[in-house]
């Protein structure tokens, strides 16, 4: 799903390549084509047009993101998203999505909903959308950094740099980052936040010939600086 690539820059730090991963890398294994994803109900076909209507009304541009609280803190992954996020919504209801994407344009495309996993044990069904739509999403961490040359660092880390560090991924802090080597002091850090252990519900705001909840949108073109699984 598209948050591999979030999960990829919050981990890549923390986990060494297994034996043979860097010569499978040099490869050039093709990656499959985008696939669709199943068919939607009448509630979830009902439930995409409203979150739909009511986000692109209430958020269609970056600075209306801000102005709501939200926050960018990845860069763009390879499905031409670039995500912003209000850590106030990690338990999410369909007016307040915890995440929204937006292409580099600065054009609303899509948002993710959230429920904790402390508050469901088993994926939610809920809103009229089916259990198996929703992903899991393991704790970690994210940071921003702004660099001495201007542009912003987004970036984050897992279980294992945590550890090293003797940082806590229910706390992390600016000095961890720090401590990290990724900020030269605290003040570089313009935010660090924990990314708790949620079930994840991923929704395309634009259509999508593969579906409104289908990984890739082929209507939506990354740029070239987009970053790409290995």
């Amino acid at each position: 799903m598209r948050q591999k690539i979030l999960l990829l820059a919050a981990f890549c730090a923390a986990f060494a390549l297994l034996p043979g991963a860097g010569l499978a890398a040099t490869m050039g294994t093709p990656a499959p084509p985008p696939t669709a994803a199943p068919p939607m109900s009448a509630s979830e076909t009902k439930f995409v047009n409203d979150v739909t209507s009511d986000l692109q009304g209430r958020f269609a541009t970056t600075n209306a993101a801000a102005a709501a609280g939200y926050y960018r803190y990845t860069n763009e992954d390879d499905t031409g998203a670039i995500s912003w996020v209000n850590t106030s919504y990690w338990a999410s209801d369909p007016k307040h999505p915890a995440q929204l994407w937006y292409d580099v344009t600065g054009k609303l495309i899509g948002a993710d909903f959230s429920v904790p996993k402390a508050n469901s044990a088993t994926a939610p069904s809920m809103w009229g959308v089916a259990s198996s739509r929703w992903i899991e999403i393991p704790l970690h961490a994210h940071f921003v950094v702004k660099q001495a040359d201007g542009t912003m660092l987004y970036s984050g880390f897992g279980p294992k740099t945590a550890a090293r560090i003797g940082a806590s991924l229910t706390s992390p802090t600016k000095e961890d980052v720090v401590k990290l080597g990724k900020a030269q002091n605290v003040g570089q850090v313009t935010t660090v936040f924990t990314y708790p252990a949620i079930w994840d519900l991923q929704v395309w705001l634009v259509p999508n010939p593969l579906g409104a909840f289908a990984e890739h949108n082929p209507n939506v073109k990354p740029s070239a600086s987009a970053e790409h699984e290995m």
